[in-house]
């Protein structure tokens, strides 16, 4: 198998969400990652992600996943799109710590809104043991009043296995459509 052939699932989600710590976890080479020194002081993070991060993941059955990052500052939204270009899924990350997750729930989905009719998406909430408000079922009341049935998990994206259920969600929902 080419690596043009390999299925694509791309990471996205605001600043400091941990796309890129998701990445390097799950991520079987060592991942490439474009981050440079933070300069946004509404940023609480020495580092941010400035093009992509980039990581392969080899799973059961000799399947092999790429995992791409985007960055998450607003005025980086033109690459949401270039980096979701043919992608198999989309998995949303989002920090409960942040001041309104919610919107920037919504900000995803309003970046992505021609993409996820179709596209196989999972929503993974970060902090959500020290941050519990917004509870989960609060994102999964805004994706359903927008026409959306995602699947909303609890997630550490320094823990593999919450990385893997992610990504392996948006893979069984890919199987289910085919």
């Amino acid at each position: 198998m080419t690596t043009m052939t390999l299925p694509k699932i791309v990471f996205t989600g605001p600043p400091g969400a941990g796309k890129t710590t998701a990445i390097a976890m799950l991520s079987d080479i060592p991942p490439v990652v474009t981050d440079v020194r933070n300069t946004d002081p509404t940023l609480a993070k020495e580092l941010t992600t400035v093009g992509l991060d980039f990581g392969q993941v080899d799973l059961a059955g000799g399947r092999c996943v790429q995992l791409f990052g985007t960055p998450g500052q607003l005025r980086f939204e033109f690459m949401w799109q270039i980096i979701a270009t043919d992608a198999l899924g989309l998995v949303i990350l989002l920090d409960n710590s942040r001041p309104d997750p919610l919107d920037d729930l919504s900000t995803c989905l309003d970046a992505y809104r021609h993409l996820l009719p179709t596209m196989n998406c999972a929503v993974g909430i970060g902090r959500t043991a020290e941050f519990p408000q917004p509870a989960i079922d609060r994102f999964s009341d805004l994706l359903a009043e927008r026409g959306l049935a995602l699947p909303v998990l609890p997630v550490d994206v320094r823990r593999r296995e919450d990385v893997l259920l992610l990504v392996d969600t948006v893979l069984i929902q890919g199987e289910m459509r085919a």
